[in-house]
């Protein structure tokens, strides 16, 4: 991976390259950004900076030993951990690198539940195992086999939880030449002890313009397509190749409508019926997304209901949904909607019972909503 590979980041980009010319490459980086923005190519195309032979002004050369090996993820002094859903506790990120390497590869800028689908995870969490902060420790201790430097790189090291206390001394005083690189999302969910021996790297979202020009001279879109997308995935490359692939009816926005016609009719029973037989069935990262759809959804009415519409870049059935929803409800019942199903995420994401936790937030929006006067054939208007 070269930096001219990656979409935007110039002034990062830059920032990289200069503290390898000047020396003052730190053995211990975080690299913070959020999902989609780029972050895990701009960790690899820095190591693949600092390790090959024939650097050029501004980027790798491409076309040594090294970068070769880089660009095909077999360079045997470049390590790899990440999440993933073990079946057994001996598992580490090295039993799923044959997966890893065709996920990255297709695609730099995944994200979790990208890496999710590529593996027969089930309803399995996500996690970074003590048997893998082991085979870290293990490897790292050997000497190099031809770079100048070791390299791991750990994507997501929010998963990591307290067995990253076992590799605390090996981040603080790593054997020579050895340079950790952890790609990350969250902050407040790595552990302080990590992150006081890391030096930060904050990236932000990518502009709607770069993202617009990326969709439009990489992904060939036409440019009205391209920018509806670049606005709704809103700096995430990986959502936006989400929305491309899509095709026919959106299965979300219609559970979504159909969810949301028995909240504001208050039709009890087939509500029950839905939470039950689809929205508790969905699986956790399926309902998580359902649940940041929904929170999506609610900001566009928004925007539409102050006003905004020209912010409103929808697809034409979601649109139409979005403007006619808009005059049914005060700003302020949709501010508590927004609140509510943040909470209710926040729930799944905690491993919450989902039958209860649906249901719970059904009602809360059903008394929500129910005291507001609608117009007679509501159905016409969800």
């Amino acid at each position: 991976m070269q930096f001219k590979e990656i979409v935007g980041h110039q002034s990062i980009k830059n920032h990289l390259i200069n503290s390898v010319k000047n020396n003052r490459v730190s053995h211990a980086q975080l690299f913070l950004g959020p999902e989609g923005s780029g972050s895990l190519a701009l960790a690899l195309a820095y190591a693949q900076y600092i390790n090959c032979e024939d650097r050029q002004e501004d980027d790798s050369c491409g076309h040594c030993a090294s970068c070769r090996k880089y660009e095909k993820l077999i360079h045997p002094d470049l390590h790899f951990s990440y999440p993933f859903f073990a079946k057994g506790k001996e598992e580490t990120a090295t039993t799923y690198m044959d997966e890893w390497r065709k996920a990255f590869l297709t695609n730099p800028y995944l994200g979790l539940n990208y890496w999710r689908e590529q593996l027969d995870s089930g309803n399995k969490q996500a996690n970074i195992n003590i048997a893998e902060a082991h085979d870290i420790i293990k490897k790292l201790s050997l000497k190099s086999f031809e770079a100048e430097y070791k390299v791991l790189i750990m994507w997501l090291p929010e998963y990591l939880d307290t067995q990253g206390n076992a590799l605390l001394k090996l981040i603080e005083e790593p054997p020579a030449k050895t340079l950790f690189l952890l790609v990350a999302e969250n902050q407040d969910k790595i552990i302080n002890t990590v992150i006081s021996r890391t030096q930060l790297v904050k990236i932000n979202k990518l502009h709607h313009d770069e993202m617009n020009s990326y969709l439009v001279e990489e992904r060939k879109l036409d440019p009205r397509r391209a920018k509806e997308i670049s606005f709704i995935a809103d700096g995430n490359i990986q959502e936006a190749l989400n929305l491309i692939h899509q095709h026919g009816e959106n299965e979300t926005f219609s559970i979504l409508v159909q969810w949301l016609r028995f909240i504001v009719t208050d039709n009890g029973k087939e509500l029950i019926g839905l939470t039950e037989d689809k929205l508790s069935k969905l699986g956790r990262e399926n309902q998580k997304s359902f649940l940041l759809y929904a929170i999506n959804m609610m900001r566009q009415i928004i925007l539409m209901q102050q006003g905004l519409r020209n912010l409103v870049f929808l697809q034409e059935e979601e649109f139409a949904f979005v403007e006619k929803f808009s005059g049914l409800f005060q700003f302020e019942q949709l501010e508590e909607a927004i609140n509510i199903l943040e909470k209710t995420h926040y729930g799944i994401e905690r491993n919450g019972n989902a039958k209860i936790l649906f249901l719970d937030l059904s009602l809360q929006l059903v008394l929500l909503f129910k005291y507001q006067t609608f117009p007679k054939n509501r159905d016409s208007i969800i």
